[in-house]
């Protein structure tokens, strides 16, 4: 989990395998609501989808005879960072199954604004210009994807947020607990490889997904085919981005998560229509395109 930005021009390889992975996270969350839509719950799916990353990771570690050296700044940031990627990735999935699937990760993708919010506050350091420019343009694509005043939906505000309201929330507790976890990578396990990371930090959520699932008296398991469907298309999308991003993604020169990834709500757009017939109005993709569009300037601007 990485903030930086591509450190060189991208090869052609590289740029369609960060749209390949882009794509498969988009269809990861598509899958997932339509787990949701058959049975499965949260805890359930986040189970399911970090257990195998972390035991995908874990075979890559040992394959590759990456050394386990930490510190012991390590020791105390790789559980914080743990508990703060399971509660994003539970508020998200949250999200997915309360809203329109584009609508939920657009709102996520505001992750870069609380990024500067926690570095800002934790560490002192100031907002880039960027940053500060990009800011008012991104909260007008969100409004207006959200439809705030519910003119899109014709409910009016007040009924349009007692409809969308949780699912918004959801969205924006996962996009600020992403954030500080970025910053506390960043500060204080930015030296660890990320194989290591990810496998630790997948391991803390599938454990906390699991003590949520036995909180809940078992596992909600899809109720119809199409619910396993969902269920298995979420854990093998996730599990092989992931896999991919660490594997394929060193080799082709491109350092950490490159802003082309941000584009996810797109195809997730795109997916939700054709898969689950969601829609949403022109005015509200103009707005999603804007937050992209912004999200992406954010990542290929140099510091």
């Amino acid at each position: 989990m990485s903030s930086s930005a591509v450190a060189r021009p991208l090869s052609g390889s590289a740029f369609a395998t960060l749209l390949l992975i882009a794509f498969m996270m988009g269809a990861n969350h598509v899958a997932a609501r339509l787990a949701f839509d058959h049975g499965v719950d949260v805890p359930t799916a986040v189970a399911f989808r970090s257990g195998l990353t972390a035991l995908v990771v874990g075979l890559l570690l040992r394959a590759y005879r990456v050394p386990v050296r930490l510190t012991a700044r390590h020791r105390k940031a790789l559980p914080a960072m743990g508990l703060l990627v399971g509660v994003q990735s539970l508020c998200l999935y949250s999200a997915v199954a309360r809203l329109p699937v584009a609508l939920a990760l657009l709102a996520f993708n505001t992750y870069p604004l609380w990024t500067a919010l926690w570095a800002r506050l934790v560490y002192g350091h100031r907002p880039h210009r960027n940053m500060v420019r990009a800011m008012p343009v991104m909260l007008l694509g969100l409004a207006l994807a959200l439809d705030v005043l519910g003119a899109a939906s014709g409910l009016g505000a007040a009924g349009h947020w007692s409809r969308i309201g949780a699912g918004v929330a959801f969205a924006l507790m996962a996009a600020a607990t992403f954030g500080l976890a970025l910053v506390l990578t960043q500060h204080e396990a930015g030296d660890l490889d990320g194989r290591l990371r990810t496998f630790s930090t997948m391991g803390i959520v599938a454990v906390l997904a699991l003590a949520g699932v036995a909180y809940q008296g078992g596992f909600h398991l899809p109720t119809a085919p199409l619910g396993w469907w969902g269920l298995l298309g979420l854990t093998a999308l996730y599990g092989t981005a992931f896999t991919v991003m660490f594997t394929v993604l060193p080799r082709l020169g491109v350092v950490g998560n490159s802003a082309i990834m941000n584009i996810e709500p797109i195809f997730a757009l795109l997916l939700a229509w054709a898969v689950l017939g969601q829609a949403i109005a022109p005015v509200q993709v103009a707005g999603g395109l804007l937050v992209v569009a912004t999200v992406v300037w954010l990542g290929t601007r140099k510091a």
